[in-house]
């Protein structure tokens, strides 16, 4: 393990780190992800995470326990508070991350439970989800062409770490998912059958749709069935990430019992 300190906001590990916190696609041009924080980077390396190139401030650096996370990186950057400011989109700039590399775009795998996003515009909502899926026994998440980018950084801090529990699949096409082999569930406020009134199938996949025009309508005529969430308040819908848990609940509940 190689450790330096980096004192230039020029060097082309900062360099790549700032264009990958600018541009939310840019870790497909680059080939890479940057995990801000050691949060990520411990969910990271909890799930086998090796290698990457580590950047701690110096104070992290000097931490026995920050200092762990660091095992097996290829690299480590100490660099000043000053400088990992520039590296940070967040108001107060955590004292460490990862770069690391990117998986790829990904292929479905047939048979196990699914979530499906169509072109989900919101990187906090997707995170959300993400979140949702990998605490409620769901293996995949297939995100249709025109979703937010997965892996970008708002992304991944709203997934808290569920990115490394799911298998990732972006920029896919309706056609694929009949590769996917299970029954397509889609959810819309203005269907007359009640999730808690039917049987879901098992696996699954459920679909969840754009924040404001729902479900592409024909995505929504290959759905075996789509359902939606009473709501005896009165509002005329839920944000996706509070029905995409509702529904991946109701999903669990039915295996389990």
């Amino acid at each position: 393990m190689k450790v330096e300190a980096l004192h230039s906001r020029d060097n082309p590990l900062c360099v790549k780190v700032r264009k990958l916190l600018r541009d939310p696609g840019a870790y497909r041009k680059l080939g890479c992800v940057w995990l801000e924080g050691d949060h990520l980077a411990a969910a990271w390396r909890a799930r086998g995470g090796m290698g990457g190139e580590a950047v701690f401030t110096e104070a992290a650096w000097a931490r026995p326990e920050r200092r762990a996370l660091a095992q097996g990186a290829a690299r480590v950057a100490v660099v000043t508070d000053v400088l990992m400011r520039e590296l940070s989109a967040l108001e107060s700039p955590p004292d460490c991350g990862f770069v690391v590399p990117w998986p790829g775009p990904g292929e479905g795998r047939p048979g196990i439970n699914t979530v499906v996003l169509d072109r989900l515009q919101d990187a906090g909502n997707v995170g959300a989800i993400l979140r949702s899926a990998a605490a409620l026994g769901v293996g995949q998440v297939v995100a249709l062409k025109g979703t937010a980018a997965l892996w970008s950084p708002k992304v991944l801090r709203a997934g808290m770490g569920a990115h490394f529990a799911l298998h990732l699949v972006e920029m896919a096409a309706h056609q694929g998912l009949e590769a996917l082999g299970v029954p397509l569930v889609g959810t819309s406020s203005h269907t007359a059958l009640e999730l808690h009134r039917c049987r879901l199938p098992s696996p699954v996949a459920w679909v969840f749709g754009h924040e404001g025009q729902g479900m592409d309508p024909a995505l929504a005529s290959r759905c075996e069935l789509v359902v939606r969430i009473p709501q005896p308040g009165g509002e005329e819908s839920l944000n996706v990430a509070a029905a995409a848990s509702i529904c991946l609940y109701e999903s669990l509940r039915q295996r389990l019992a």
